[in-house]
């Protein structure tokens, strides 16, 4: 085995993480810190102009206020999570974010605009625009506003170091470089979470010579909640997954079709189970009072069209995307015109994909899919952990101050926007909890909002915190331990000699050690029979779920025997036991909440309805434990700081 150096950087505030909130962090936490002297530093697992969420593009800015007003927005996602968000959190980020989106513009982002010069919109809150390079453009700003020499790729961040002389204040972290043999060891007076949420904890839907597709990126492994949960952050709604409804196989977006194309989507027998939901009598009105605002909120949706399939058995799903294009054709007046109207709507619903979803695109050209002949099948797909979407989970943060009323000054507020409950560890993006329905500009905006007031913290903060030497040691130790335990082992293992000899497919089987795919498809195997996947036709019970509990923990034993034959799988390792934490919070998040208030994302069969008057002012939280092992769940209270409104329109 190598011998891996120690290479250490100290900075003032550590950004990890540098998809769409990291670079926000960047661009605003540039300014406020040359004025200040602060010095700045950015670590990201890959490479920030490809890295998070939007990495492979993106066909919309799916928040944009407009003329709207915060309090609109905060409407449209109150409905949309049944009631459950933080109000000034949600009005925080709607109140900044026109102003990131004429950034973006600035920065060259080629925003759709129509005759008159004004914006395109897909939907109320939607701009449409060519967003390929979406996350390079803005990355590009980020890496301006610090500068390069300030910018540390390759380099995955295993934990965070607690201050030796207070257990409540973070004061470091440690990673490696998944290049070259090197241990990173980094000291700082703050540093924002911003490292995206989770996928793989569930198994997805594509297997086989599909795995690994998803609709969230593949490499987000829960690093946010791993981190801040084990420096012992409160965390809030982690047992809010989300479940998109996307192309089946390919993951494809269905938001252009649905707002801009205005596409139908009917069971297999062709009825149009939405419209049939909405009408006199219709199930949506089994779910009071959130079934019956407009829009409709994303969960139901979702639940509706798993009644077709799993209780009607009439599925699958389709999308009528040859009607919709037929419809928008025909009207154009002129019959000379609308050949070229024809082509051109063929040209956006694949420029829809090619923005965002390429594989998409390449599945429906290798199936011979014209979509201006024929529907396309949609799907449930596995659930995801994003609060950035129509998700929820993340860490419980101090709100502005300034939007507070009386009573939430107490619970919501305690120094600095966005700074979790351990002292200078700030989070964003979807390491934030309750702040849903912010998307890629959203995530952008609460990252300039957490790194503007991690600056001011570091300014009014000017003493560098200690750290452990003696715990940093150990955990170089720890971080190493699985290319350690392969070269002890691996001559007992099935993949060796017999593999480079006949270059046979042959399984990594050995009794002292687990690579890291068996542990991912060991823990997507609990997570989708037990805690509501697809497999489980997304249902649970509290017997299922402490089922899982017990198979958590004997996973969470053999985790200490993953072993990496090189730096590429101690990552995998690694992201593993981030996976598995989440994933474990998320169990006991989803038995402490005994009722089913997101139908279509998951069902309590044993709870199968909600409940309004135990549930619907509370948000369950929690704490780790990392010495004993042990969470605590609790509740908190749902303040609403304004009086809102039921908003119509998407």
């Amino acid at each position: 085995m190598q011998n891996f150096e120690t290479v250490e950087i100290t900075t003032d505030f550590l950004i990890i993480g540098s998809g769409m909130a990291g670079s926000g962090a960047c661009v605003e936490a540039g300014h406020w810190a040359k004025q200040h002297n602060v010095k700045v530093t950015v670590v990201d697992k890959a490479a920030m102009e490809r890295s998070g969420a939007v990495a492979m593009g993106l066909s919309a800015i799916n928040q944009y206020i407009g003329d709207n007003t915060p309090i609109d927005y905060l409407s449209y996602v109150q409905q949309d999570l049944m009631g459950l968000c933080r109000d000034d959190l949600v009005m925080d980020i709607a109140r900044h974010v026109n102003g990131t989106v004429h950034m973006y513009e600035g920065f060259g982002l080629p925003i759709w605009k129509d005759d008159q010069g004004n914006y395109v919109h897909e939907g109320r809150w939607q701009l449409m625009i060519n967003g390929e390079s979406y996350k390079a453009i803005v990355a590009e700003a980020g890496k301006n506003a610090i500068g390069m020499d300030n910018i540390i790729e390759r380099v995955f961040v295993v934990q965070l170091l607690m201050d030796k002389n207070d257990k409540k204040r973070v004061a470091g972290a440690i990673g490696f470089s998944v290049r070259e043999p090197k241990i990173y060891v980094f000291k700082f007076k703050a540093c924002l979470v911003c490292a995206g949420g989770a996928v793989h904890v569930f198994r997805p839907r594509s297997t086989g010579e599909g795995m690994g597709r998803a609709w969230y990126p593949p490499w987000n492994s829960g690093s946010s909640s791993y981190l801040t949960t084990m420096a012992g952050a409160e965390m809030s709604s982690q047992e809010v997954i989300f479940v998109p409804a996307r192309f089946k196989d390919g993951y494809g977006p269905v938001g252009a079709w649905f707002l801009l194309f205005k596409a139908e989507a009917t069971s297999a027998s062709g009825r149009n189970y939405m419209a049939e939901g909405l009408s006199e009598g219709g199930e949506l009105h089994n779910w009071p009072p959130y079934g019956k605002v407009k829009p409709i909120p994303t969960c139901l949706r979702n639940h509706l069209m798993m009644i077709e399939m799993y209780e009607k058995g009439d599925g699958p799903i389709l999308m009528h995307t040859d009607k919709a294009i037929a419809r928008l054709t025909e009207e154009e007046p002129d019959p000379k015109k609308r050949k070229r109207k024809l082509k051109e709507l063929e040209s956006e619903a694949w420029e829809d994909f090619l923005d965002m979803t390429i594989s998409q695109a390449v599945l429906w050209a290798s199936k011979d899919v014209f979509p201006e002949q024929g529907p396309s099948e949609i799907m449930p797909s596995e659930p995801y952990f994003i609060g950035s979407h129509s998700g929820a989970s993340g860490a419980w943060v101090s709100g502005p101050e300034d939007l507070q009323s009386d009573e939430s000054k107490n619970e919501y507020f305690w120094g600095y926007n966005r700074m979790t409950t351990i002292k200078g560890l700030f989070a964003a993006g979807d390491a934030v909890g309750n702040s849903s329905h912010k998307f890629s500009s959203g995530s952008f905006t609460e990252g300039r909002i957490a790194a503007k007031a991690a600056v001011k913290f570091c300014v009014e903060n000017p003493d560098m915190p200690a750290i452990d030497d003696a715990e940093v040691e150990k955990l170089k130790e720890k971080i190493l331990q699985p290319l350690k335990t392969y070269e002890e082992h691996s001559k007992y293992t099935t993949l060796g000699a017999v593999k480079k000899r006949y270059d046979l497919p042959v399984e990594e089987v050995n009794p002292n050690f687990i690579t890291p795919k068996m542990a991912m498809f060991r823990l997507n195997k609990i997570m989708d029979e037990y805690v509501a996947g697809w497999g489980s036709q997304y249902k649970c019970s509290a017997t299922t779920l402490n089922i899982a509990l017990d198979l958590l923990q004997l996973l969470k034993e053999d985790l200490h025997k993953l072993a990496a034959r090189n730096l590429h799988e101690l990552l995998r390792c690694w992201e593993n036991v981030h996976r598995v934490l989440i994933a474990e919070a998320h169990t006991r998040h989803k038995l402490f909440r005994e009722e089913t208030r997101w139908p279509g994302y998951y069902y309590r069969t044993d709870f199968p309805k909600i409940d309004e008057e135990k549930w619907g002012d509370v948000f369950v939280n929690s704490v780790y434990d990392a010495e004993k092992d042990e969470f605590k769940v609790f509740t908190r209270p749902k303040i609403k700081i304004v009086e809102i409104k039921e908003v119509v329109g998407m």
